[in-house]
């Protein structure tokens, strides 16, 4: 059984600027199809635009307030909301309110710096 506490992961940055803990993935445990992470926005943190080829993700926001983009279409979300990211689609978010935005990250297949191409 693999059991991983958000105490015992080490941070790190990915492609687009978000800090990160992965909680499950393959580098870690038996799951071989997908990954959890904890993200994390500082107050006025923003990702940069980018895209997964492969992947698709889910946001799920735990604290704070941001503007979601996908796309051209823009959405304020919270605590509770559930954000789905197809293959191919520029996203980024943005932190706007006044605590650390947290939010875990669900992808499939696993993450990979591999898989985010960064829109300018």
């Amino acid at each position: 059984m693999d059991v991983v506490n958000i105490a015992d992961v080490e941070a790190f940055a990915t492609k687009d600027g978000s800090e990160i803990r992965e909680l499950l993935a393959d580098r870690n445990s038996c799951i071989r199809n997908q990954s959890l992470a904890e993200a994390r926005l500082p107050v006025g943190g923003i990702t940069t635009p980018h895209y997964h080829p492969l992947t698709e993700e889910i946001y799920y926001v735990l604290e704070g307030t941001g503007s979601m983009r996908i796309g051209e279409e823009v959405r304020e979300v919270g605590p509770g909301d559930a954000i789905a990211i197809p293959p191919g689609a520029t996203h980024q978010i943005r932190n706007t309110g006044g605590i650390t935005l947290k939010f875990l990250c669900c992808c499939a297949p696993g993450y990979e710096h591999e898989d985010t191409v960064l829109v300018d």
